[in-house]
């Protein structure tokens, strides 16, 4: 079985082709506004590297979906009973088994690892112009954001006010690795640098439980 290095595409359409409530799928696929949940990398357990990507020696891998929305995590799990086919680019998989693991025990300061990379952007003036732009660990703004982001999901999802100085999030950068990201929409490719690293949370626990089941950063990937 081959594994490009850019998966995340592939992935991200497996799980809204899985999401058995067809209205809500469309809704997801379709907003511009946040998706309230996000996916790890793929889990390659036998694999050797190639010019393109991995070769999966066994054929077995697996990844870990999370979200605040139980509504979601109900309805994919009942779209992966109903079809435990799978079509990773052309290539036929089946669902061998599916499993809600337990939540860690959430305190108010905690530490992890990521699982999936985070990406952070800002908005910089080049050439009199204002244009996107990826930042990185070392910027200063780049933990600041992911607070005003976690934040505004939060209030959003739950309709609430709960203010920014309530979390504050950081990195002993040991564990920081950079990846590009493709992202592909309408035919049109978009590259993101993305970062995989160690994270520290410090504040309101109902902060950090929804960041952790769903996702830091801007994007979905």
């Amino acid at each position: 079985m081959h594994i490009p290095f850019n998966y995340n595409y592939i992935l991200s359409s497996i799980i809204y082709s899985k999401i058995a409530d067809l209205n809500l799928a469309k809704e997801l696929h379709s907003s511009k506004s946040f998706k309230f949940f996000t996916f790890s990398q793929l889990y390659i357990h036998q694999r050797n590297r190639v010019n393109n990507g991995f070769i999966s020696k066994n054929g077995t891998i697996n990844f870990q979906i999370t979200s605040p929305n139980s509504h979601l995590i109900k309805s994919l799990i009942n779209g992966y009973l109903e079809d435990i086919q799978v079509d990773f680019k052309g290539q036929e998989l089946f669902v061998e088994k599916i499993e809600l693991l337990p939540p860690p025990k959430f305190e108010s300061e905690i530490k992890f690892k990521t699982i999936s990379p985070i990406i952070v952007r800002t908005k910089k003036e080049i050439d009199e112009k204002l244009k996107t732009w990826d930042l990185n660990p070392s910027d200063t703004m780049f933990f600041s954001n992911i607070e005003k982001n976690l934040v505004k999901k939060y209030n959003k999802f739950y309709d609430k006010k709960i203010a920014i100085g309530d979390i504050k999030i950081s990195s002993e950068m040991k564990l920081v690795k950079r990846k590009r990201i493709t992202i592909e929409k309408r035919d049109i490719k978009t590259y993101n640098r993305a970062f995989m690293m160690d994270i520290a949370m410090e504040g309101n626990k109902n902060l950090i439980k929804f960041g952790y089941s769903c996702g830091l950063g801007e994007k979905i990937h």
